[in-house]
């Protein structure tokens, strides 16, 4: 069996590519053993790695939990491994961005909000299929649409189990935007090569300055938020002098 998940870095981009595509790169609980080992190390990568794309190989961003694997008894190390991963994503250091084409369903659209942006394609499909199953989520779907979309979409979503295509998930804002589906890859890099052309401390800083405050009042927040502030980045002072 090759790699599940592959890995490519290009000038302080970190590419992580879902590689099961005879699957529609649905999610086993061995591809998330690779997809864990993969986030562990970027965390520990803050200075060779200022951002982070995660994509799936072939038509498919991911097909979702693998139901095949489940009925075969194949089972993750714990029990909450797969939701916890997702939160390692969340809470990685670097912005992650998601790329996503065709299938995204479910466990994968669970995967893909919990990324920081989304860039979709046309040919992109996202839903929430778990009552079609009779499954409940557990990896953050009840939390993670509605801040993304709000209340009324999300439970529209779950409750109907409709497909949202990319065109409306870039409506609604549960993507950034929508391209075609021949430019889905070089937006996506374009966009990452945006976010890494800035300050990697302020990156840093925002995403966990935002992370932290959604847990928290609006007021709350603000005070947090000066409070905590980890400072300007050492290089500020060269860059106002460059620009």
């Amino acid at each position: 069996m090759g790699e599940l998940v592959l890995r490519s870095d290009e000038d302080g981009i970190a590419t992580l590519t879902l590689n099961r595509p005879e699957a529609l790169n649905a999610l086993s609980p061995n591809l998330f053993v690779e997809l864990r080992e993969h986030v562990e190390t970027l965390g520990n990568q803050t200075d060779t790695v200022g951002c982070v794309i995660l994509r799936g190989e072939g038509r498919s961003f991911s097909a979702g939990n693998d139901l095949k694997a489940i009925q075969s008894g194949e089972t993750a190390p714990s029990r909450f491994y797969q939701p916890e991963t997702l939160e390692l994503i969340e809470n990685l250091p670097q912005p992650v961005i998601a790329a996503v084409q065709g299938h995204c369903y479910t466990g994968s659209l669970e995967l893909a909000i919990a990324c920081d942006l989304l860039i979709a394609s046309e040919s992109a499909k996202f839903a929430d299929t778990h009552g079609k199953w009779g499954m409940v989520p557990i990896w953050g779907m009840s939390q993670r649409l509605p801040a993304r979309i709000g209340l009324l979409k999300a439970k529209e979503m779950m409750f109907t189990g409709r497909v949202v295509t990319g065109p409306e998930a870039a409506q609604i804002g549960l993507a950034n935007e929508c391209v075609p589906d021949d430019q889905l890859q070089e937006r996506t890099m374009e966009v990452a090569r945006q976010v890494v052309g800035n300050s990697w401390h302020t990156l840093r800083s925002d995403k966990m300055l935002v992370n932290q405050g959604l847990s928290m009042g609006y007021a709350e927040g603000i005070v947090w938020e000066r409070e905590h502030s980890p400072g300007t980045d050492p290089d500020m002072a060269e860059r106002i002098k460059n620009f």
